[in-house]
C-alpha cells in the first residue's frame, strides 16, 4: 500500500523536488577576487621568506672555483654501501650522462663521436683526478659546456650517478 502511494507521487513531466539546492547549485567565487587575502594585488601569495619546498636539501658550497676544490677535497657520498645502487645509477647516468660521457666513461659519447660537442676527457684522465665531491658538485652546478642537472635530478639520484661515475672510472682505470 506504501509503495503504490511511493510510486504515484513521481511525475516524469515535472522535475522531482530538492531537499538540498546548495548541494546542487553552489555559488561561485571568481578566482583572486574581492579577498582581504589579495588587498595588495591580484597575484598569488609568494612563499615566505626561507622558507624551503618539501624534499630540498639546500647545498651550501657555491657555485666557483673555490666551491669546486673544496667539494673535491671535502664532499662525501652520503649513501652507504646497503644504499648504493649502480643499477639504478647506470639507468639515470645512461639517460642523462651517457650522450656525452659515453656508456663506459671513456668521453665517447655519440655527440662527441657525431663531432657536435668536443673536448669530453674519459673519467681515467689522471689531470682530472675527480672525486665524488667534484663530481657532485659538477652535477649541481654544471661545469664548462656541461649544464646543471640539479633540476633533473633528485639529491639521492645524484649520489647514485657519482657512485656509478666512480665504478666507471675504476673500471677504465684496471
Amino acid at each position: 500500500m506504501v509503495l503504490l502511494t511511493i510510486v504515484s507521487c513521481k511525475k516524469d513531466t515535472r522535475p522531482n523536488y530538492q531537499f538540498m539546492p546548495n548541494m546542487y547549485e553552489s555559488a561561485g567565487y571568481e578566482t583572486y577576487g574581492e579577498n582581504d587575502m589579495f588587498a595588495n594585488g591580484m597575484e598569488a601569495r609568494m612563499p615566505v621568506e626561507g622558507s624551503i619546498p618539501r624534499g630540498y636539501v639546500p647545498f651550501d658550497i657555491e657555485n666557483s672555483t673555490e666551491g669546486y676544490n673544496l667539494a673535491k677535497t671535502t664532499l662525501v657520498n652520503p649513501l652507504d654501501s646497503t644504499q648504493v645502487d649502480l643499477a639504478k645509477g647506470k639507468a639515470l647516468y645512461d639517460v642523462y650522462c651517457g650522450i656525452c660521457h659515453g656508456n663506459k666513461g671513456n668521453g665517447q659519447g655519440n655527440l662527441v663521436k657525431r663531432e657536435k660537442i668536443l673536448g669530453i676527457p674519459s673519467y681515467d684522465d689522471a689531470g682530472r683526478a675527480i672525486t665524488a665531491g667534484s663530481i657532485y658538485h659538477t652535477i649541481y652546478y654544471g661545469k664548462n659546456a656541461m649544464g646543471s642537472y640539479a633540476n633533473q635530478l633528485k639529491q639521492e639520484e645524484r649520489w647514485q650517478v657519482v657512485s656509478y661515475v666512480l665504478k666507471l672510472k675504476s673500471d677504465l682505470e684496471k
